[in-house]
């Protein structure tokens, strides 16, 4: 009987001494994971993004779609917003990007460029929320001032190899009281590939709110003498927005049968 009680008490001791070091191993393990990095904004750019509804609920929404309203027709614009694939339905054209390959199909009156025109007009539709896209450098610029109100402004730049016009750079400006995304400057270097100081100019005040973001019902282009904004150039409307937490399936941003690849 002694025997038999000495043996059981020498193994509650051994497992008394094996239980603190798994769970030592545990915690061990568990403090040597890697922390989440979370990406940071300067203040100014983190309130308008907040004054638009919030990059969280932004970066729940999975597809866009709005059309363009135009007088031979509607352009109907689908958007992947995780990975930027797109198909666009115009009156004399198709074109999309799925992941890969941009393609085209048109009629003999087309003139575009299908790979310029890629993600273009989301690009302007979709601001402020593509700002926080990986890539930008943010940077101090001066004021804009328009009749007489002046709007403080954030300097929009990328990192080498950024898109296919990583020269591009862009100018936000803002309401200094309420936050509100005001106007937008932009260059276009596309075509020559290197820095530009001409400067097109989108001016934001027409809002709709939808699924919890505040995007734009139209955008109004402005023309500029020497570097001051003048008058009103033309203004394009938006109909038919959807924003969606589900995503598109690969199909609608396949190459039409009738489709050509379009090199870049």
């Amino acid at each position: 009987m002694n025997k038999i009680l000495c043996s059981l008490l020498l193994l509650i001791l051994v497992m008394a001494c094996q239980e603190p070091s798994s769970t030592t191993d545990t915690k061990a393990k568990e403090t040597t994971e890697a922390p989440v990095k979370k990406k940071t904004y300067p203040a100014n750019v983190q309130k308008v993004f907040e004054q638009h509804g919030g990059l969280a609920q932004w970066q729940k929404m999975k597809a866009m779609t709005y059309e363009i309203v135009k007088e031979e027709g509607n352009e109907k614009q689908m958007i992947d917003l995780h990975n930027r694939r797109e198909r666009i339905e115009a009156s004399t054209f198709k074109t999309g990007y799925d992941g890969k390959n941009y393609w085209l199909e048109a009629d003999t009156s087309y003139k575009g460029n299908a790979v310029f025109y890629h993600n273009l007009m989301f690009y302007f539709y979709a601001m402020p929320f593509v700002l926080a896209d990986d890539g930008i450098i943010y940077s101090e610029t001066e004021p804009f001032v328009f009749e007489e109100k002046t709007y403080p402004g954030v300097r929009i730049s990328y990192g080498d190899g950024v898109g296919v016009s990583p020269e591009d750079e862009y100018f936000m400006y803002y309401d200094a009281d309420t936050y509100e995304m005001a106007w937008l400057a932009y260059t276009v270097t596309y075509f020559s590939k290197e820095k530009s100081n001409k400067l097109g100019w989108i001016r934001y005040k027409d809002w709709k709110t939808i699924n919890g973001l505040k995007l734009p019902n139209s955008l109004s282009w402005y023309k500029s003498e020497e570097g001051k904004v003048t008058t009103l150039r033309n203004t394009r409307a938006f109909t038919n927005i959807e924003v969606s937490a589900t995503a598109f399936e690969d199909k609608v941003f396949a190459k039409t049968a009738a489709a050509k690849i379009v090199e870049e």
